[in-house]
């Protein structure tokens, strides 16, 4: 255990770092920034930042010596770096974990593996490859790129009728996965977490509402049956068993028109969809990730009130500033920015929760601020 007073090292700068922080500062710890990026929200609550690339060892050691742990908070960091450290640094989660979860390939080969239920796929690395693929797979379905991928990026559905010459020149990347198309009847997620001594616990289940491929709203408790939201804890649990996590991973599910569920993504991080933990969980997802790299006891992660959380984006600054009191006035409301300087379209610079009696309340209480918010 490294009790308070001792100091937690983040790979990566970015807003689910800054939050972290703010929790290990809370209970006590240090904390430390690797970001080779020129924008740090992570830094600015942080005691130091070192900016460097991941690939300058003289910069990691310089780190690695001022730290008593490091964990990170984001996946696109070389696996190798996080295996390189590790004899001479606690890291968690382990690479390893990081090395499946980082790759699309990997991870749905881990799910396959495993037997988690999953969407159909092949891994595709040929234009003959795709069109052989794309008759077994079917369409509609979607070409995936291995690494580096989110928020709908990286992505391209394919229809009826798509000519796969064309698809594997726009596609332009020499791996990825094709996924036979789901059609869905919610999203959700768990945010899990692990402790060394292998104890897990999850956080209730979040709804998740995407608009162009980015969340937008997350519903606790999901408006789902209770057995298909114990089922998914379960689903969820087991992954973070089967993966050796010591921390928290994010499991992204699909809720078929079936009614069955399907396992999409793993985040080996907190997630955007558990920031919703912050205002309405006794112990937030950040907190549980500080405890449980530091080695303390996880806290509770019982849901206090029925809540929604809605992102901000770069979208509400463009030509104006945004009407913060819209949100402020409401007293059900929490208000949390990032320290994001460029308010870019589609960045995401923010969030609000809006807490309520019923998951159905807060969530129309949610839409009706986003909207008089936007306007």
């Amino acid at each position: 255990m490294i009790p308070p007073g001792g100091v937690i090292g983040c790979l990566g700068g970015g807003q689910l770092g800054r939050m972290l922080g703010i929790e290990a500062r809370r209970l006590g710890y240090g904390f430390h920034v690797f970001e080779p990026g020129e924008e740090s929200p992570a830094a600015q609550i942080a005691d130091s930042w070192m900016r460097a690339e991941y690939s300058d060892q003289a910069a990691l050691q310089s780190f690695i010596n001022g730290v008593d742990v490091i964990t990170f908070e984001f996946e696109n960091i070389p696996s190798e770096v996080l295996q390189q450290i590790a004899d001479r640094c606690p890291v968690f989660p382990e690479w390893q974990v990081l090395h499946i979860c980082q790759n699309r390939e990997r991870e749905k080969l881990f799910l396959r593996e495993h037997g988690y239920p999953h969407a159909a796929f092949a891994v595709i690395d040929s234009e003959k490859c795709l069109e052989d693929e794309m008759g077994q797979i079917g369409v509609p379905s979607v070409l995936k790129t291995a690494d580096f991928g989110y928020d709908g990026k990286g992505q391209i559905k394919l229809k009826s009728g798509v000519d796969a010459a064309d698809i594997w020149r726009q596609f332009d990347y020499h791996r990825g996965v094709l996924e036979q198309w789901v059609e869905y009847e919610r999203e959700c997620s768990v945010v899990c977490a692990r402790t060394r001594d292998g104890k897990v616990s999850a956080f209730p289940v979040s709804e998740n509402v995407h608009t162009n491929h980015i969340l937008d709203f997350s519903i606790v408790p999901a408006r789902m049956d209770t057995g298909l939201q114990q089922e998914a804890v379960e689903l969820a649990s087991a992954i973070t068993e089967d993966l050796n996590v010591v921390g928290v991973l994010g499991v992204e599910l699909f809720v078929g028109k079936d009614g069955k569920l399907l396992v999409n993504e793993l985040a080996p991080r907190t997630h955007n969809s558990g920031h919703y933990t912050i205002d309405a969980c006794a112990t937030s997802q950040f907190e549980q990730q500080a405890r449980i790299v530091a080695g303390l006891p996880p806290g509770d992660a019982t849901l206090r009130s029925p809540v929604t959380m809605v992102n901000i984006l770069g979208d509400s600054w463009q030509g104006r500033n945004p009407p913060w009191e819209v949100l402020l006035e409401h007293p059900d409301t929490k208000l949390h920015l990032y320290g994001k300087s460029t308010p870019r379209v589609g960045r995401k610079m923010g969030h609000f929760t809006v807490l309520g009696e019923s998951a159905e309340g807060a969530y129309q209480n949610a839409r009706a601020l986003k909207e008089k918010f936007n306007v």
